[in-house]
């Protein structure tokens, strides 16, 4: 009589024997299964299982990425700085950061790291994910976020939660507004640790427009220009357009273009993005570069002069520019091009100590709209820097001797400030400025001497030099004409005498002596007209008797 599988003896090696079985068993037929099924079959019905005993989930998960294409994704960053407000007790992980001029932590949630929210009775769980990329690869780092809730409020999260998160964004954003100048080498970031494309810190210059020394009449002009590019979005957006606009600051070092810069940024609470253009390799760097870049911002490219040398356009157009190089052409696409209209309110500031050395394709408005001269101290300058630095409104008695000797020379207003900051007491502030202008003027005056010497040594050595190619080149023509004189007497004699020859042949008048008239004339004279014909001499000759006219030959002989 059988026994059933409930009444047999359960033992250890029983259950030994059985799973060895069972073992064997799919280890053979997963032996047969990859000998015969197609491994894209294998990963569909092993992907078919997981999904039938897999337990359906009724959380939807939003994947929020850093980048939204080339430019950066608005939500990613409003849930940067909305999660940084719903940091709970919970919380395992926290990033915490101060700059040194800094007020308050920066506090934000690390990766991995989880926060819950509500909103209007929805659940919500964030997760902040970092991705770092694998050894030799040439990925950079990813970052995203992962927002998880029910699937029924999927058009509630999107429709309200996420435009909420940005309205609050903009909101911290404005309370907590500084302003901030960015380097793509800076090596600490306020925000994100020095890891994205640009690093940030603080712009604690106090730069303003009121303690900018230059004349009333051009700052008055650059702050009406500056509101009136502010206030006209629909103006722009009405002539088509891009909402952006192009200043070149140029002058001698040490005249405040950087200072400028930054009361333009104080001014309109802009951000400012220093770009150095040694470190972009090409055009397309430059694309991305702008698409980085925030609205209300200053784009500043200092030294474009001399920060990188860039391809003319008459070279691009015989030679085809490689993309793995930027050219002139690429960074005039860049400031006015289609590119360039991927963001609003922006500005855009380039610095040259010499602007004749710029292409002028550079120059023409939609590319540099106003073009702002920083030149050497004025009088008005000088009120400026005795007011903010000495507090003199100038009332003191050696004012107008230093703005005597300023309206005559050129320095400029660093040389200025340096010479008021030697000193608190205004008189002796002052008067160590009278003494470095006298004597910057007296070693201005040597300077211009010495120059003007060297320039009369230089002109009186060109001028003896041209002298002697003169006389050489006079004694080079007369001995040219007198070696032609020559060889024309003995080509006249010459002519003459085969002439006679010729007369007394014809008075013999019978056939052999015309035969001996053809001999002489092939005769030794022909051989040494030939033999003279290879001095210089009779070449000069005929050169001479070519351009004599018929008569003037008639009248020779």
């Amino acid at each position: 009589m059988m026994l059933s599988f409930k009444e047999m003896p359960i033992t250890a090696s029983g259950l030994f024997s059985a799973y060895a079985s069972f073992s064997a068993t799919m280890m053979l037929v997963r032996s047969i299964a990859n000998e015969l099924i197609p491994h894209e079959l294998r990963s569909y019905l092993y992907s078919a299982i997981c999904q039938l005993f897999t337990p359906l989930s009724s959380d939807l998960t939003l994947i929020i990425d850093e980048f939204y294409g080339m430019a950066r994704n608005q939500v990613f960053d409003a849930a940067e700085l909305y999660l940084r407000t719903k940091v709970s007790p919970k919380s395992a992980r926290l990033r915490v950061a101060k700059a040194p001029r800094q007020k308050n932590l920066a506090v934000a949630i690390d990766r991995g790291e989880r926060i819950e929210d509500e909103f209007d009775e929805i659940r919500l769980n964030w997760r902040f994910v970092w991705i770092e990329p694998e050894n030799n690869s040439r990925s950079g780092e990813k970052r995203h976020f992962e927002l998880s809730f029910h699937k029924n409020f999927k058009d509630r999260v999107l429709g309200l939660y996420l435009p909420s998160v940005l309205i609050r964004a903009n909101a911290i954003k404005e309370e907590q507004k500084a302003v901030k100048i960015y380097s793509r080498e800076c090596p600490y970031d306020d925000d994100d640790g020095g890891r994205g494309g640009w690093g940030s810190v603080n712009l604690e210059h106090p730069s303003t427009f009121e303690t900018l020394a230059m004349e009333p009449d051009l700052k008055r002009a650059i702050m009406e220009d500056l509101d009136r590019f502010v206030r006209r979005k629909e103006l722009y957006k009405k002539v088509g357009k891009a909402w952006k606009r192009g200043y070149l600051l140029y002058g001698p070092p040490g005249t405040g273009k950087s200072s400028l810069i930054a009361a333009m940024a104080n001014y309109l609470n802009f951000d400012i993005y220093d770009l150095d253009l040694t470190s972009i390799y090409s055009n397309s760097d430059l694309k991305r570069v702008l698409l980085s870049t925030t609205n209300r911002s200053i784009l500043v490219i200092e030294d474009i002069d001399c920060s990188v040398d860039l391809q003319n356009r008459q070279f691009e157009e015989h030679f085809e520019a490689s993309n793995t190089k930027m050219t002139l052409s690429g960074l005039l696409n860049f400031i006015d091009g289609l590119w360039s209209s991927c963001g609003d309110e922006r500005i855009i500031v380039f610095t040259t100590n010499h602007k004749d050395r710029l292409d002028p394709a550079l120059l023409r408005p939609g590319r540099m709209d106003m073009h702002i001269n920083l030149s050497y101290c004025t009088t008005n300058g000088f009120k400026t820097l005795a007011s903010n630095y000495l507090g003199v409104q100038g009332d003191h008695r050696l004012c107008d001797e230093i703005e005597g000797l300023i309206s005559g020379m050129q320095v400029t207003p660093a040389e200025v400030a340096e010479e008021l900051m030697k000193s608190d007491d205004t008189d002796v502030a002052l008067e160590g400025l009278v003494n470095f202008l006298k004597r910057k003027k007296v070693e201005t005056s040597e300077t211009h001497e010495k120059e003007r010497a060297e320039a009369a040594v230089l002109i009186d050595g060109v001028v003896n030099f041209l002298k002697r190619k003169k006389a050489e080149s006079v004694k080079k023509k007369d001995k040219e004409s007198l070696d032609a004189v020559v060889a024309l007497e003995e080509l006249v004699d010459l002519v003459r005498r085969k002439k006679i020859e010729a007369d007394d042949v014809l008075r013999k008048g019978n056939k052999e002596e015309g035969g001996g008239l053809q001999k002489a004339v092939a005769g030794p004279e022909s051989k040494r007209l030939k033999r003279s014909e290879n001095g210089n001499g009779v070449r000069k000759s005929r050169r001479v008797v070519g351009r004599m006219s018929g008569r003037e030959m008639a009248n020779w002989f």
